[in-house]
């Protein structure tokens, strides 16, 4: 009876921990012997310093099995009130057609791949943002336009920022923002302008002028649906050698004359209602369109066609000399995580749709909006306005309406003294409009759609003024015309994701980015009606289920970090920099001592690191790393004392962004605060802290976490990512708030860093789900099983290549870098070749050139069998054979498959073949490969040429012609 299995064993409550977690025991005890250990405590013990490790273990509770997750969940989901939603604000229900709902947003082959710096194996999602960028260009009306940033707010402040930039009133300090503009992007565009010691003021749109400004930002239509001419006041805008921006509603530009038509310098908004779920915030693509002189001062990533070593058109993000990681401080932003699959969304709505299609949309819109309009005035409703596209604004009444819509469960926006506003929308329909006339008026107002639409017809009643309607052609590329089908809807969507590797093919191990699983059982609930459809400025009763489970996840992430409090508004890790870093600026503030503005950051950091801090207002000290590649902390020392008055905070990631535990971690958090600064601490490597260490503990006082990293969301092709903050109780008052919503825990005032109170709210049961079925025990073994498989693989490498930095015991901590110099001294191959070979054995490039130059810096994960990370050593140790024949001769610098990779199809069989190698060793250069090719689609890409050479909208015609 010695087989019989427990009821426990039977019930299997922690079976998700063994589906998470790639190595089998088997596996672990292969790989522990492999290090000469006999447990993962003992390695554990040699790796991790004693005197960080936690004493008692999380208090997260015991692992669930996924049936038990989902079916609490979806309970929890229940207590949320999906109520008909006409709020508007830049928020409106959508369609989201199937064949995009079920092969792009339920699909891992577009939400498990990375962002694609990889170009070569990306040509698909990169093809779906150029079509993006189209889209932005051709509503907007301007020559350039970026692949997403955060959301319509934030994308305000970015124009903001680039008005500084570009303005040539270079004495002016003032930002001048429209009073109709929507509240949320007021809030978040004052914040940032306080950062940057910007004057902010908010008044009537005429006003502008009266200021001397280096940019205004006018909202088209208004937030209260007024359609303006904005033309005047741009032109006034633009005498006074300022910028002017306009943020535009994506679907009235379908109707609407382009603001870059009437002179716009800046056009942005958010790309939501093209087919992506309100989500009760985000996440959603912000779209931000430019003229073309501004291009190098454009925030986010700029999808850019360029040529591939054939002669062929191959896509790559171009001018990546302009982001954060390489211009650190001096970058144009902080902007690290876009927002690509929510722009591939809108994407592929435009292209399902087309031009005839979005128009049917849009006018369908604003013909209810028309009905509704004519209908109340002809009852004597006073209207706000006598121009709308789907918004209006009813001025009378107010309490006694709203509260008879909230009895019909219906909600209008409220936030406005005296008056409300009624967005229609693409969900709307007639019996909905019928509805409206019936809690507006009362029973019996005898008002019939039909017979409204009749007269709305007649009299070409479109609340659009005539010389503002749109009067050009848009979308006319095949990208646009050929996919209305949902045959050929699909078959396209397909074919571009056979383009790209993501995680359903191999491992991506990409250091410091923690590519992991992202269960399908985490994915389920981010569809569910209950947590899809809500508004974010719904009222808080109605979005109880939502704050039970943020509530969930906060009291989670406390107790995982060590602190004490939670924000989940900042929707990228970058943004949680910035988020953290006001808090430590409010904090010293609220103190007195608003002139501490010195940030320490050692050089090995990521670029947003800086990046933030400049946003900020932060003066950048760096602090050198010592031979080891840990914090000098003599120099930390020095430089602490030597800016001790000033001193703001030091911003440091742990493990190290150089791949180990430093065991002066402790010391250096006393060095700060002995000189009155705080610690931020990065939560990039958090997936190294897990259960065993916390910030909070170690000794920080703030930190982001990227639940798009440790915490399972996926990356979604270069975004959504979510980068919460936790902080000790002394910067708990800092936090973000919301002038919208208040956000609950947090102080009266405070500005928002996201469009949205809870930022991308519709990804957060993802990392909820992951905690909840791996439970206390389940976290832990993650990271010890992510620690003991960055050590074996670190241990089998270092034979062949060397490793550049270790820690105690000489172990690492998640991750690892190969140092490549060696070999290019020698042999003249870069990393940049051994990552495009690495393409040809079906893998991605590890992370390239960062934080050393002429490196690769590994990450398997705990998510990767030990069969997967087998499978990639040979790679390497066949690439550095390959390497070995160039240094002995064998082959030349000029040929051999390192310099020509990767290798596609049409390389392979091409007619001509003078190669050194030959052509099936090319493409099939060890026997795992065989049985599972996944070809690039182009060959290595020629990145001067694309930056020369800058086109950011759809090629032309012919170059599409085999491929449509």
């Amino acid at each position: 009876m010695s087989n019989v299995k427990s009821l426990e064993q039977l019930e299997q409550k922690q079976d998700f921990i063994r589906r998470h977690i790639g190595p089998d025991a088997n596996q672990m005890s292969a790989m522990l012997a492999e290090l000469g250990v006999s447990s993962v405590e003992e390695l554990m013990n040699e790796t991790v310093p004693a005197s960080i490790r936690l004493e008692q273990g999380l208090s997260i509770g015991e692992s669930r099995t996924e049936v038990e997750t989902l079916s609490y969940l979806k309970s929890v989901a229940s207590k949320n009130k999906i109520f008909k939603s006409y709020i508007g604000q830049g928020y409106h229900p959508t369609h989201t057609p199937n064949v995009i709902l079920r092969n792009v947003l339920e699909n891992p082959g577009w939400y498990t791949a990375y962002t694609p710096y990889q170009p070569e194996i990306a040509q698909g999602r990169l093809e779906s943002l150029l079509n993006f960028q189209t889209l932005s260009m051709d509503l907007t009306g301007l020559d350039l336009a970026s692949a997403s940033l955060l959301d319509e707010s934030t994308a305000a402040a970015e124009a903001m920022a680039l008005s500084k930039r570009v303005a040539k009133a270079k004495k002016a300090n003032i930002f001048f923002i429209a009073e109709d503009v929507h509240a949320q992007t007021i809030d978040v565009v004052a914040t940032r302008a306080e950062q940057f010691g910007f004057e902010v003021v908010v008044g009537p749109a005429a006003d502008a002028v009266n200021h001397e400004i280096f940019g205004a930002l006018f909202q088209y239509p208004s937030t209260t649906g007024e359609v303006v001419d904005v033309q005047g006041l741009i032109a006034d805008v633009q005498d006074k050698k300022a910028i002017a921006c306009v943020a535009a509603d994506i679907m009235s530009l379908v109707l609407l004359k382009a603001p870059g038509k009437l002179g716009a310098d800046v056009v942005l908004g958010s790309a939501q209602r093209f087919g992506v779920p309100m989500g009760y915030g985000g996440p959603h693509a912000a779209f931000f369109a430019t003229r073309d002189k501004y291009k190098r001062s454009l925030p986010g990533r700029i999808i850019g066609v360029s040529k591939d070593r054939l002669g062929n058109d191959a896509l790559r993000m171009a001018m990546q000399t302009r982001e954060q990681h390489i211009r650190r401080e001096k970058a144009n932003s902080n902007i690290c995580t876009a927002q690509v699959l929510l722009a591939n969304m809108a994407a592929f709505y435009a292209v399902y749709h087309g031009a005839e299609g979005l128009r049917t949309i849009a006018s369908r819109i604003n013909r209810f909006a028309s009905i509704l309009a004519t209908g109340l005035k002809a009852k004597g409703v006073t209207l706000k306005h006598d121009t709308w596209f789907d918004t209006i604004t009813v001025t009378s009444n107010k309490d006694e309406i709203v509260a008879r819509a909230e009895a019909a469960e219906i909600n209008f926006a409220k936030n406005h003294d005296g008056e409300f506003s009624i967005s229609v929308n693409e969900t709307t329909t007639r019996d909905d409009v019928a509805e409206l006339f019936d809690i507006i008026l009362g029973a019996g107002h005898g008002l019939d759609v039909a017979a409204l639409d009749a007269q709305v017809t007649t009299d070409n009643i479109t609340g659009i003024p005539e010389k503002l309607v749109r009067d050009d052609e848009f979308l006319t590329h095949p990208n646009f015309n050929s996919y209305h089908s949902e045959t050929e809807m699909l078959r396209y969507i397909k074919r571009l994701e056979n383009k790209d590797l993501a995680l359903n093919h191999s491992m991506i191990s990409l250091g410091s980015c923690t590519m992991k699983l992202n269960a399908t059982a985490e994915m389920i609930p981010i569809t569910w009606p209950e947590f899809a459809n809500l508004h974010p400025f719904c009222p808080l009763d109605q979005a109880e289920g939502y704050q039970v489970m943020i509530n969930e996840l906060h009291d989670w992430l406390v107790n995982i970090t060590g602190y004490d409090a939670v924000s989940l508004q900042p929707n990228s890790g970058a943004q949680g920099e910035y988020a953290g870093l006001i808090a430590i600026r409010k904090y010293h503030e609220s103190r007195g001592e608003g002139h501490r503005n010195v940030c320490l950051i050692p050089s090995s950091a990521h670029g947003t690191n800086p990046a933030s801090a400049q946003m900020a207002s932060m003066k950048v000290v760096v602090v050198e790393c010592d031979k080891q590649g840990n914090v000098d902390v003599a120099d930390l020392k020095a430089k602490a004392e030597e800016v001790s008055e000033n001193l703001s905070c030091i911003m440091i990631t742990y493990p190290s962004t150089h791949g180990v535990f430093e065991d002066t971690i402790m010391e250096i958090c006393d060095i700060v605060h002995q000189h009155g600064g705080q610690v931020y601490m990065d939560g990039a490597n958090m997936n190294a802290q897990v259960g065993v260490t916390s910030p909070g503990f170690i000794g920080s006082d703030v930190s982001h976490l990227n639940l798009h990293k440790t915490f399972c969301i996926p990356h979604g092709g270069g975004g959504p990512g979510v980068g919460p903050i936790g902080v000790k109780s002394h910067l708990a008052p800092f936090m973000p708030n919301h002038s919208v919503i208040n956000v609950p825990g947090t102080t009266e005032g405070n500005g928002a860093v996201s469009a949205a109170p809870y930022g991308s709210a519709a990804i957060l049961p993802i990392s909820w789900a992951y905690i909840a079925m791996m439970g206390s025990e389940g976290l832990k073994q993650a990271t010890e099983t992510a620690i003991v498989s960055a050590n074996y693989l670190t241990e089998k490498l270092s034979e062949h290549y060397p490793i550049l930095y270790r820690g105690q015991n000489n172990r690492v901590a998640h991750e690892c870098i190969v140092d490549l110099r060696p070999i290019k001294e020698q042999t003249g191959i870069t990393e940049m070749d051994i990552a495009k070979r690495l393409q040809d054995y079906g893998f991605h490039s590890p992370t390239m050139s960062f934080p050393v130059a002429g490196t690769l810096m590994i990450e398997p994960t705990e998510s990767e069998s030990k069969m997967e990370i087998d499978r990639f050593i040979e790679a390497m140790v066949s690439i550095k054979a390959e390497v070995n024949k160039i240094a002995s001769g064998e082959w030349t610098i000029e040929n051999n498959p390192l310099v020509f990779a990767p290798h596609t199809q049409a390389d392979v069989l091409g007619n001509e073949w003078e190669r050194a190698y030959d052509r099936f060793y090319a493409a099939f250069p060890v026997p795992a490969v065989a049985k599972d090719k996944f070809w690039p689609t182009v060959t290595r890409i020629d990145d001067v040429y694309g930056d020369r050479n800058l086109i950011c909208s759809c090629p032309a015609v012919d170059s599409y012609r085999d491929d449509a």
